[in-house]
């Protein structure tokens, strides 16, 4: 899962938020010095991850996207499932993706001391350019997958994959719908 649901999936604490992103940001050994709030966040990403890379349903999304983007099938699928979280935000959430959104988005100003400085700069791009209340927008995907394409040594245009998308889009949207309560209630044991 990318980035709206891992914060989707925090606990409703800023330091347990943010740490549920920052594995994707930050080296591992910039998180290790972080308090406490942090880790636990810390903790639950990486075991998003782990369920999410090993699940059938995901490993089925990543087939869909035939051999030219198997290479970059997770990422990917990651993207297009936050896509349909964010399409189907209200059936997830009673708090509107927009007033979500906002309260991450100020959480990253008020810990900005505690947040290792590596991870300023594509927190400051997130927020400024709402790319989490954007993930539902063709075009805003589009852009998200420029951005992440050029992160690569190589850079790769992952933004040609929406053809992909588009045209398996009903399919990975089911698989989306089949997956995404099953690592809902995943996450809600695990936190027992």
């Amino acid at each position: 899962m990318n980035w709206l649901a891992h914060l989707f999936l925090s606990e409703p604490c800023p330091a347990f938020r943010i740490g549920n992103v920052l594995p994707d940001l930050v080296r591992q050994s910039k998180l290790e010095c972080l308090p406490e709030a942090y880790q636990r966040g810390i903790r639950q990403h990486r075991r998003i991850d782990a369920f999410t890379d090993t699940h059938p349903v995901v490993r089925r999304s990543i087939l869909r996207l035939g051999p030219e983007y198997r290479r970059f099938g997770g990422i990917l699928t990651d993207m297009f499932y936050d896509h349909f979280l964010s399409r189907a935000w209200a059936s997830f959430s009673a708090q509107p993706l927009p007033v979500f959104t906002a309260e991450v988005y100020a959480s990253f100003d008020h810990h900005r001391e505690i947040i290792p400085a590596e991870a300023h700069p594509p927190l400051d791009g997130m927020k400024d350019e709402n790319w989490l209340g954007n993930y539902g927008e063709m075009e805003g995907l589009a852009d998200t997958l420029r951005r992440i394409g050029l992160r690569f040594r190589r850079p790769v245009n992952l933004a040609a994959a929406m053809g992909v998308f588009q045209q398996e889009y009903t399919g990975l949207e089911d698989d989306f719908h089949e997956f995404f309560p099953t690592l809902v209630k995943h996450v809600a044991a695990e936190n027992r």
